[in-house]
């Protein structure tokens, strides 16, 4: 198949990133996504939430990261950052104890603007997760309160800023596999870079939104997806994500076949049930894949400086000189 050709070329084969996502603040947003079960919109019964704390987030990291994971996601359910200076302060520390660890980290707060993307990338942060969700075509039939291009705008931003871009979709909103996941994959191939990853969401219907009942959408068309993003996009990890967890093992080996080389594992998604640790590392061990070792997966280490006399540095610099 072409699409394991460009894998081999691009990728390591076998090699699988484990990334484990965090809930850190739910529910009560604003927006209308149709699928979403944090929205205050839906009667989901979800409780809402305010911010967690720094030092929770960071011993969850830790066990993420004594498991094997690679990336810890923080997610929280805001429209965007605006106002939100206290709960910056907080991310920013929650990000600089992630990469403490030698773990990459993202989060995904909604939108950005310029000044925000700037503060998270000082604070070393590797990826922020903005998702297109579906084409721009379907797109208003899924969502009403933020438009296709205010999410491209908080993709352009985040680029500019030098942090690493993660964007991808939700598979089963109720679009033409076709036409919608080709649109999909066009607006984020077209972009001035392609995105560092594109994650594969597979709709968990959520009673009490919009989306439940939807038809719950085909393996092929999961598959297919993967293979035509692996194609375009050689370079982009394309992780497995929401939904993973109803798919049995023999269709997520058809997804690795495809192109796939990420998945969120651990405890919980967002709102739905993850695939375990345990669970994927048997599922590793049975097939041979390996967990994925990254550059960004590096100690952010402080700059460190020692005092010296005008003499001894004078003396340095005529012995580098000199070199």
């Amino acid at each position: 198949m072409a699409q394991s050709t460009v894998h081999r070329r691009f990728h390591k084969p076998g090699a699988v990133q484990l990334c484990t996502l965090m809930n850190i603040k739910t529910g009560g947003c604003t927006e209308d996504c149709s699928y979403c079960a944090q929205s205050s919109r839906y009667k989901t019964n979800l409780t809402a939430t305010k911010l967690s704390t720094v030092d929770s987030v960071l011993e969850a990291a830790r066990i993420a990261k004594a498991n094997g994971s690679n990336r810890f996601c923080m997610g929280a359910a805001w429209r965007d950052m605006k106002g939100r200076t206290r709960g910056m302060k907080n991310i920013v520390e929650m990000v600089k104890g992630v990469r403490g660890m030698g773990m990459e980290a993202c989060v995904t707060l909604g939108m950005l603007d310029k000044e925000q993307a700037r503060e998270l990338k000082d604070a070393g942060l590797t990826a922020y997760n903005h998702n297109l969700d579906t084409s721009r075509e379907h797109y208003p039939s899924v969502i009403s309160t933020r438009s296709y291009d205010e999410r491209l705008q908080t993709i352009e931003n985040v680029r500019e800023a030098g942090i690493h871009v993660c964007s991808g979709g939700i598979l089963g909103l109720g679009e033409v596999p076709l036409t919608d996941h080709v649109g999909l994959i066009y607006s984020l191939a077209t972009l001035p870079a392609h995105p560092e990853s594109f994650p594969v969401n597979k709709l968990v219907p959520i009673k009490g939104t919009p989306m439940y009942g939807n038809e719950p959408v085909k393996l092929e068309d999961i598959v297919r997806c993967i293979a035509t993003a692996r194609l375009i996009m050689p370079s982009t990890i394309i992780r497995l994500a929401a939904g993973r967890v109803s798919m049995p093992e023999s269709e997520q080996m058809l997804c690795f076949m495809a192109g796939a080389n990420a998945v969120f594992t651990g405890e919980k998604m967002l709102t739905t049930d993850c695939n375990g640790w345990d669970e994927d590392k048997a599922m590793f061990d049975r097939w041979g894949l390996s967990p994925m070792q990254t550059e960004a997966s590096k100690v952010v280490e402080e700059p460190k400086f020692s005092a010296q006399s005008f003499h001894a540095l004078k003396e340095n610099g005529t012995e580098q000189a000199t070199a």
